[in-house]
Formats: structure tokens, sequence, C-alpha cells
């Protein structure tokens, strides 16, 4: 029984003693990495390598905020290729003043608001069957009213104007805060609180109208 006992602890400590040592291999894999600024150096200097490293480094972040105003996955991928060709083609003027991640982030903003200004002139609504939410660990009937409520949402949000629709999503749905949002836009923080507040204003009245149909 002893034995046994202390051949049980034994395999516990080196499970243990494994993951750490894992744990360690990673932050260590980590702290090795090149900084942003190393592989904007590197990619000015034309190694398309360090390019193609920032590009795996933030492809997942650029992808979420894009994902908020894409219509279905063939244009998210091409909002997310403009983003980053814009990236490309203006990493000279990138003066390290800023995280990169910010300044990625305020052109990954700004190429999404040009889409939906673009979608807008077209005059073309959200098609509902592109639009996939995960539901998970709700009832049918709790799912079912998840749904309806976001789609309400989104009937909404679609008949915003594109400043008005951009600044309700980074504020209430990426929670940012209005000095980010600003940092983001290029607005002034008392232009985005202006814009939000509208915007609410607005999205209150259409959702109104929504619920009493």
């Amino acid at each position: 029984m002893h034995s046994t006992g202390r051949s049980t602890g034994f395999r516990c400590k080196m499970m243990q003693n494994r993951d750490k040592q894992a744990i360690i291999k990673i932050m260590k894999a980590i702290d090795n990495e090149p900084a942003d600024e190393c592989l904007i150096k590197d990619a000015l200097a034309g190694d398309d390598g360090a390019f193609v490293q920032l590009v795996r480094r933030y492809k997942r972040k650029v992808f979420a905020l894009a994902a908020r105003f894409s219509r279905d996955a063939d244009e998210l991928e091409d909002i997310c290729q403009d983003i980053f060709i814009k990236v490309y083609e203006n990493l000279g003027k990138f003066r390290n003043e800023a995280p990169f991640e910010h300044w990625l982030a305020r052109i990954s903003t700004r190429t999404c608001y040009d889409a939906l200004r673009k979608r807008k002139k077209e005059n073309i609504l959200v098609a509902w069957e592109s639009i996939h939410y995960e539901i998970a660990d709700c009832s049918s009937g709790e799912a079912e009213a998840v749904q309806q409520a976001r789609e309400l949402l989104e009937r909404g949000l679609v008949r915003l104007q594109p400043a008005e629709r951009l600044v309700i999503t980074l504020l209430e749905l990426e929670e940012k805060s209005v000095r980010e949002i600003a940092g983001m836009t290029g607005w002034s923080e008392a232009n985005v609180k202006v814009r939000a507040f509208r915007a609410r204003q607005k999205l209150r009245r259409l959702l109104e109208r929504e619920h009493e149909r």
C-alpha cells in the first residue's frame, strides 16, 4: 500500500515538473521573439519574412475587429487584406511614438469605417443568413431569445450612419474607452462623446420601433 502511494506521488511530481518545464520553455520562446520595432526595421530593409511575422502576430486581433463590420467571410477577408496592404505601404511612416499595435488599430478602424461608408453608398443591407453567432450553454428557449435580441440589435446597427455604427461598435461591443476611440479614429474625445450620444439615441429609437412591430 505504501509503495503504491509513493509511486503515485512520484508520477504526479514528474507530471508537475514536465508541466513546469513546458511553461518555462514557452516563456523563453516568447522572450526570444523579436520586438515589433526590430521586425519593422527589418521589413523596411526588405525582409518580407519580418513583415509576415508582424501579420501573424496581429492577424487574430485585426480579424476580430473587422468581423464586427463584415457581412460575410469574403468581405472579412477583403477588409483584412486592405488593412495589411495599407500597413505595408505606410510602414515607413510609423514613427514609434506609440506602440505599433495602436498604430495598427488606427489603420484597422479607418479601413473598417471606409468599408461601412462604401457599403452605405451601395445601399446594401446585411444578409441575415451570412451572420453566425455562437450561443453556448443555453437552453433552446434562451438561445432563441438571445438570437432574437442580437438580430434586433443588428437590424438597428445596419440602419445607422457609418460613423454612428463605428462609434457604437467600438464603445459598446469592443468596450473601448472614449480616449482609445479618439486615438483609433482621429476624432477628438469631445467629438467621440457627441457621436456616441447621438448614435445611442438614434439606435434606441430604431430598436423601439422594431420592438413595436
